[in-house]
């Protein structure tokens, strides 16, 4: 025999059900925040792998590496305030019950930043071997 469950329980703030999924959400919003941190020290370690050791071991010059390694440092630090922002507004809005959404075209430009200098990393690479 199945029980339902109580209707009213899911109107009372206090309910194990709606407590547990109030501690889910905060804990998936912390998790991205880390994801953003991860990103961002994923960019910082890309900038010194092509800014600092990658000239070394290429035959060519070295400037365009280093304006590469510039470029995805500054990626870096974008990552990490971007999140930290985000995590401030999140956070704000969860505790207002709402959603607060990404920025579409934040996305675009972080993605197509990303791009361009994938690209740019490539043709060096390629062009200097």
């Amino acid at each position: 025999m199945t029980v339902d469950p109580d209707p009213d329980a899911e109107s009372d703030p206090g309910a194990p059900e709606l407590a547990d999924v109030k501690r889910r959400t905060w804990l998936a919003a912390e998790r991205t925040w880390l994801a953003w941190w991860r990103t961002g020290l994923g960019a910082a370690a890309v900038s010194i792998g092509v800014g600092r050791l990658l000239p070394g071991l290429t035959g060519g010059a070295r400037w365009p590496l280093k304006v590469l390694g510039l470029g995805y440092g500054l990626v870096a630090i974008a990552v990490l305030v971007i999140g930290a922002i985000r995590q401030t507004k999140v956070a704000s809005a969860l505790r207002r019950g709402s959603y607060e959404e990404l920025s579409t075209p934040l996305v675009m430009w972080l993605t197509a930043a990303a791009v361009a200098l994938s690209i740019a990393t490539l043709v060096v690479i390629a062009v200097a071997i």
